[in-house]
């Protein structure tokens, strides 16, 4: 009984500590800024490094070169490209904001950072047999560092969000090796079962106040479906007796979203949750256009 009562003072203690740690400074914090710059560039030098000898090991070592991918993967990877640049320059932005930087200069910081980590991993690629330097991913990195600083810099808020949900296709155990062999390596590897959505409230752009309550979003979608490689093409499985065809497609979503940080609150934990929570699309009924067909789905992620 002790026990329990001495982690619920601790627990409740740490809660009203946080909520206090989470309040963003009044004005500029050198200390926050300080902590905030240390541990991104460690953090930025340390990732590279262990990527670097750790994973770009195992391939095969090449002079600096190009290849363009942008043609692969019906564009998925660089939809993902793009997310990533995205939320990647919030999360930055969102830090220098705590520590007392203005919107602006915190837009620029986030940018110049989203853009120059990401470009990293781009150099790194450079240098291996299997890929090389991609302009297509350059700049779909920089498009969605833009999509989210520009806002932050004008508006200091986020009128359009992307966003990623992600299904079980049934297609990875076709290709296991490249599109994943688990959940987690499915989730990231397997673009069929994988959705990127931008969502909006078109009523931010109206003069008169909307009765729809502010959280509540339209959504647009795009995925793709039936594609075993990267080239695309009609790719053939034999299954036992049968022999299995798989033709890739493109699909177009409308739906609804929830728009967590829209939400009014006070609670400066709840507003860090709904931030985390504001990366990924709410099932919502999904109207599906693919294959010159209209299909309907009453709950789609």
């Amino acid at each position: 009984m002790k026990k329990h009562v001495l982690l619920f003072l601790l627990f409740s203690w740490n809660i009203g500590h946080a909520q206090s740690f989470l309040t963003p400074a009044d004005s500029l914090n050198k200390n926050r800024v300080i902590g905030v710059t240390a541990t991104g560039a460690t953090l930025w030098i340390g990732s590279t490094l262990a990527l670097k000898y750790v994973w770009y090991n195992d391939f095969e070592k090449s002079k600096f070169h190009f290849f363009d991918d942008s043609h692969e993967w019906q564009q998925m990877d660089k939809m993902g490209h793009f997310y990533t640049a995205s939320h990647f320059a919030g999360m930055v932005d969102d830090l220098y904001k705590w520590s007392g930087i203005d919107h602006k200069n915190s837009a620029l910081i986030a940018a110049g950072y989203s853009f120059g980590y990401l470009a990293t991993f781009e150099f790194l690629d450079a240098y291996n047999a299997a890929w090389g330097f991609s302009w297509s991913d350059i700049g779909f990195n920089a498009f969605g560092t833009a999509s989210y600083c520009t806002q932050a810099y004008l508006w200091d808020e986020q009128f359009v969000r992307f966003k990623f949900s992600s299904q079980k296709s049934g297609l990875a155990q076709y290709r296991p090796n490249v599109l994943g062999n688990d959940f987690a390596s499915r989730t990231l590897k397997d673009y069929n079962g994988q959705t990127y959505w931008m969502s909006f409230n078109p009523f931010h752009w109206t003069k008169k106040d909307s009765k729809v309550p502010k959280w509540i979003n339209l959504s647009l979608g795009y995925g793709i479906n039936d594609q075993l490689i990267g080239d695309g093409g009609t790719y053939i499985v034999t299954d036992g007796d049968a022999q299995l065809s798989f033709t890739p497609y493109r699909q177009y979503y409308l739906s609804f979203d929830i728009d967590f940080q829209a939400i009014p609150t006070k609670s400066r934990l709840l507003k860090l949750l709904f931030r985390s929570l504001n990366i990924i699309k709410v099932p919502f009924p999904t109207l599906e256009f693919s294959q010159n067909k209209l299909k309907f789905h009453p709950l789609y992620f």
